[in-house]
């Protein structure tokens, strides 16, 4: 069963940029990863942030599913493919995708913002009611060790 994780944000940290330094350690730790975003605004910003948010190091990602190879994907569209299974989802749409439990974990990364927590209390109410284990992180000042 798919295992659900909320990263609720305390701090004026951008979700985005919070949301980069989840996927590099996810990244890191050898994992493939599907970001769905709310629309092509997002995924383009989301993509831009990936190429220069650490100059140091490089998340090789693509946008649109493209690029079957890529070990971090993008996308704010419906997965077509039934046989495509990513080990873990990071949800940035503020809805739940239907495709969710085709991953092993999905992220919730919940701003700061009212409306945003609005949504997100939705989203675990539903994971909640169909008996999915969720976990709720409360997430403050980014650590030095860079630890999400």
């Amino acid at each position: 069963m798919t295992r659900i994780d909320f990263y609720q944000i305390e701090n004026q940290e951008a979700p985005l940029l919070f949301s980069c330094r989840l996927i590099a350690k996810i990244y890191r730790m050898g994992h493939q990863v599907h970001i769905h975003t709310e629309n092509e605004a997002q995924a383009k910003e989301i993509d831009a942030l990936l190429w220069h948010f650490r100059p140091e190091s490089f998340i090789p990602h693509t946008l649109d599913n493209i690029d079957e190879e890529a070990p971090v994907r993008i996308g704010c569209s419906v997965m077509n493919e039934p046989n495509t299974h990513r080990e873990v989802l990071i949800n940035l749409s503020g809805s739940v995708p239907d495709f969710f439990s085709r991953f092993e974990r999905v992220a919730e990364v919940v701003p700061l913002n009212t409306e945003s927590r609005e949504a997100a209390r939705e989203n675990y109410k539903f994971y909640k009611d169909r008996g999915y284990e969720i976990k709720y992180n409360k997430v403050g000042q980014p650590p030095a060790s860079e630890n999400v």
